[in-house]
């Protein structure tokens, strides 16, 4: 963002004495520390993606079953631990919903992407994703998620996200012009793709030979430190941090 860039204001109204906890989404993922040498978390595209947005929190834990059947009833749960927000079964069709009692506004012309924490699968059950217009809606809406088999029990922890959101330019994708094109038109491109795809090729034979330059870098840091070859980006992110939500 330029130095002189209004900023972007995120506002959450609390709607009730315990609004659901929300915090900055964190980078690191249990699945990714547990990696060999934790070398998922060397992927600077899954960690920037990590922490871009908020959760909200559930402080209650869970359980909830889908027996397969279409209507709301067919969802079982079970309260362990209650806490906000809680789960219900109101639409039916294997799909669990959470009320997130927060009405967020957002600047004109931005709405807000939700859909389940980033990067951290859940077996047995995946999150829905949806675009809302909270500039001018003063509705709530609904987290859900859909079961993917049924008699398969999901478990939510006290602590674990259910939600993550972040703004998105309501007009983003209507301003985006797709093009497809051989890669020869752009030349210089072509040739630092193919530096860079003999260097890949190199490095990667390297890795098999014991006491190899590549064996002892052991992964290539060019993206990382945003420079490949000649290619270089003078606003790369190596890490994000969002802010917190500030009382106000």
């Amino acid at each position: 963002m330029p130095d002189d860039a209004p900023p972007l204001r995120l506002t959450a109204h609390a709607l009730n004495a315990s609004p659901p906890r929300l915090r900055a989404a964190p980078t690191r993922r249990d699945w990714m520390d547990a990696t060999p040498q934790g070398f998922a978390n060397r992927c600077l595209p899954l960690t920037i993606a990590n922490a871009h947005g908020w959760e909200v929190v559930t402080e209650g834990s869970f359980e909830a079953v889908w027996n397969g059947g279409p209507d709301p009833a067919d969802i079982a749960i079970r309260t362990e631990r209650p806490g906000r927000p809680t789960p219900v079964s109101h639409f039916g069709a294997g799909v669990l919903t959470f009320h997130i009692d927060l009405l967020f506004r957002t600047d004109p012309g931005i709405s807000l992407w939700v859909s389940g924490p980033t990067n951290l699968p859940k077996d047995g059950i995946a999150p829905l994703t949806g675009i809302v217009e909270t500039d001018w809606s003063p509705a709530t809406f609904t987290m859900n998620w859909r079961f993917t088999r049924p008699r398969h029990p999901v478990r939510f922890a006290a602590g674990e996200p259910v939600c993550l959101l972040f703004p998105i330019p309501r007009d983003l994708i209507a301003r985006v012009v797709p093009i497809t094109r051989p890669i020869a038109a752009e030349p210089e491109l072509q040739e630092a793709y193919g530096a860079w795809s003999k260097s890949r090729s190199a490095f990667n034979a390297g890795l098999k030979e014991p006491g190899s330059a590549a064996r002892a870098e052991g992964w290539q840091r060019g993206y990382h430190r945003g420079r490949i070859g000649e290619a270089a980006s003078d606003d790369h992110l190596t890490r994000i941090r969002p802010r917190d939500f500030e009382p106000g």
